[in-house]
Formats: C-alpha cells, sequence, structure tokens
C-alpha cells in the first residue's frame, strides 16, 4: 500500500510535511471521487454538532493534517485534519486510508 511506503521512508520534518501533503492529496482525491466510508459514530457525531456530509468533504478538500497518530487497537495510521465547513466553521476530522483504499472518516467535530 502507497501509505505504508511512504511512511516507512519518512524520517525527518521536511519528510514528514511532504508524507502529509501526499496523503491529504489521496484523501481529497477519495472524497472528489465519493470513495469514502462514514461509520455510525462519525455520522452521529456529525449530526451532533449540526454538520452535513458537505461540511465534512468541505473540511477534508479545505483542511491540512495537524498530526498523525497510531491506532492502539490495529497499529494502523490515522489522521487529524483540521479544515473549514462551508458555513466557515472550524471542523476537525480523524480519518484514514483503509485497506480497500477508500478514505475512512473515523470521527468529525466543530472545534
Amino acid at each position: 500500500m502507497i501509505e505504508s511506503t511512504i511512511h516507512k521512508n519518512s524520517g525527518n520534518r521536511w519528510d514528514e510535511d511532504l508524507m502529509f501533503e501526499l496523503i491529504l492529496n489521496i484523501m481529497r482525491a477519495r472524497i472528489r471521487g465519493r470513495e469514502y466510508v462514514m461509520p455510525l459514530h462519525a455520522l452521529e457525531e456529525m449530526e451532533n454538532d449540526d454538520l452535513t456530509i458537505f461540511d465534512i468533504e468541505s473540511g477534508v478538500l479545505s483542511g491540512k493534517i495537524v498530526e498523525r497518530q497510531k491506532d492502539k487497537v490495529t497499529a494502523q495510521w490515522k489522521y487529524r485534519i483540521q479544515g473549514e465547513s462551508l458555513s466557515g466553521e472550524e471542523v476537525e476530522i480523524i480519518a484514514k486510508l483503509g485497506a480497500s483504499g477508500k478514505l475512512l472518516i473515523i470521527t468529525v467535530y466543530l472545534l
């Protein structure tokens, strides 16, 4: 998978910035192609903050990766993306690239 290759080759801050840009570009392509999945938890969190799917798409398309985290259960990398909703509110999306190649949106919330 492309993500594991990128992670393997990263070592310094410049590499991390480049890696984040590459991963974010892949995630944006998945949003544009409607190749993403939102589990029930993410849908509930979206509804709790009165967000729409278009706000989440906007957040990924306008946002930047601020941190990567290793999932304690699966040991997979997930990313904190901060961007803007359609109304200009700051949103955070926690997402990862799934084994199927689709973007998995784990949770979302207003900042």
